[in-house]
């Protein structure tokens, strides 16, 4: 039994979860202009749904095998030093900005739309977690300047 193809597998459920997320953005303007003015608050409702099947998707995907690249671009990223350097700091000053918004959103107020966000905000930064994680092996993976191989 190949516990990394099963895994693999299971990463696959990130694109249902993602149209999850994007069914949840556009509910409110898919139900009519007219609704969402009398109720506004139906647009952060489902905000906090999109934010938190974006940050499941964003979890099942770093479960994908992270000795393959997706596409030519992630490919080019993850072989230079510099731009996966820079990509792996971009992702970490990302997940710390989502955390402590969400984490201060969430213990500075009571009760209402913030708090609401504020836990989509905290499942997305947490789902980014794993993602960077599997971003930091991708990068050891690919990367030219430390998997050459000497022929000497």
């Amino acid at each position: 039994m190949n516990f990394k193809a099963i895994f693999h597998y299971i990463s696959y459920l990130q694109y249902p979860l993602m149209l999850i997320g994007l069914y949840f953005a556009f509910i409110p303007y898919l139900s009519g202009m007219e609704i969402v003015k009398e109720n506004p608050k139906l647009i952060f409702e489902n905000l906090n749904s999109v934010l938190i099947f974006m940050g499941l998707g964003t979890s099942f995907s770093s479960l994908q095998d992270t000795s393959k690249t997706q596409n030519k671009f992630s490919k080019k990223i993850w072989e230079n030093p510099i731009k996966g350097k820079l990509t792996i700091i971009i992702m970490c000053l990302t997940i710390l900005f989502l955390l402590i918004f969400g984490l201060t959103g969430y213990f500075n107020t009571h009760e209402g739309i913030l708090k609401d966000l504020s836990v989509g905000i905290i499942v997305l930064s947490l789902g980014m977690f794993g993602f960077l994680k599997a971003a930091i092996e991708m990068f050891e993976n690919h990367r030219k300047d430390k998997n050459t191989v000497d022929n000497s």
